[in-house]
Parts: structure tokens; C-alpha cells; sequence
């Protein structure tokens, strides 16, 4: 496998699908996150793949070194630690497939403050759509590149925390850990 920084970039959406990603295998404290990357942009993070799915990733440890991928793992590793609250990462919607009005709602969630929280409704209305809202839990509960675009910060208007690409238990250990993000001392 190429590394990630030698991967083709398609400019293309059309012939995106085309072009081969690297797909590499991420320990986390949130279980395994399958991450892939086309040319310099996030493509998609799997939240704990299966098995099956497993097997499409080379695991971190076996991947050779780049610049990009010791940025990418490394802003993912500090975010996951609660040591960084903004990701600063390329990514690219294309290969996912999503439409416009999906693209809108997933913008809209890297605009929530990082340790607050929006409900489903407020995005709705954020894009336009207020009567939207179940449409919007849709195209969250599919979100290609969870952490990076933060749906796990959009939860119902009443109770509970609502659901989530990875499932409630990491929604929960996210929310947590950004409500107890404590900034370095000065």
C-alpha cells in the first residue's frame, strides 16, 4: 500500500470512486477507527469496523511514515486524549456520495462549539429546513466521517442523547470527554 501522502487525488467527483485510498487501522479509546484517506483528504472514519470490514484497513503499526499521516493520527490521537478541542483536518465528502442538502447538515455540526451541544430541530433550522428534523437524524446516523464532522454534538430536544453512527456508548464517552476538557495551564 502507498502511503497516504502518495495516493492519487481525483478532482473528479465522478471518477473519486476510482481512485484507491489508503485505509488504515487506528487503535482508539473508543475502539479501532478505520480511517481513509485520498490523496490529503479524510474520506471516511469507521467507528469499531467489523470484522469483515477490518480487513480492508492495514493497521497502524505496519503503515510506513508520512507527514500526513503523523498529522492526521496525531490530531486524532490529541482530540481523543482531550488534549485538542479543534481537528483542522482536509476531508472530502465526495467518495461518500452524499447530496447537498446531507453536505449542509454535516457543515453545519463543525460550527457547534466544541462541549456544547444543538439539537436536531436547531440544525434543521441552521440549514434551512426546520421541519427537517428527522431528516437531519438520517443523515447524521450515516455521517462518513464522525469526530471530524461532530454529530455526536447534536442530540433531541427532550430526552436522552439520541443516536449515533458509532452507537450511544461513544456518544456518550464523547460528549463526555468534551464537557471535561480542562485547557493546558498558561
Amino acid at each position: 500500500m502507498l502511503p497516504p501522502d502518495e495516493v492519487p487525488t481525483a478532482t473528479d467527483p465522478a471518477t473519486a470512486n476510482e481512485v484507491k485510498p489508503a485505509r488504515i487501522l487506528l487503535p482508539s479509546p473508543i475502539g479501532n477507527l478505520g480511517i481513509e484517506l485520498r490523496g490529503s483528504a479524510l474520506t471516511r472514519i469507521a467507528l469499531s469496523p467489523a470484522p469483515r470490514e477490518r480487513r480492508q484497513y492495514v493497521p497502524l503499526a505496519k503503515m510506513e511514515e508520512s507527514e500526513l499521516l503523523d498529522e492526521v493520527i496525531g490530531r486524532l490521537s490529541e482530540y481523543l486524549a482531550g488534549v485538542r478541542t479543534q481537528l483542522e483536518l482536509e476531508y472530502d465528502l465526495g467518495p461518500s456520495g452524499v447530496d447537498a442538502f446531507a453536505r449542509r447538515v454535516l457543515r453545519e455540526t463543525t460550527r457547534i462549539p466544541f462541549g456544547r451541544t444543538r439539537t436536531y430541530k436547531e440544525v434543521a433550522t441552521a440549514v434551512g429546513r426546520p421541519m427537517a428534523y428527522r431528516q437531519v437524524v438520517a443523515i447524521l446516523l450515516a455521517n462518513p466521517l464522525p469526530i471530524v464532522l461532530p454529530c455526536h454534538r447534536v442530540i433531541p430536544g427532550k430526552a436522552g442523547i439520541g443516536g449515533y453512527v458509532g452507537g450511544e456508548a461513544k456518544k456518550r464517552w464523547l460528549l463526555r470527554l468534551e464537557r471535561n476538557y480542562q485547557p493546558p495551564a498558561a
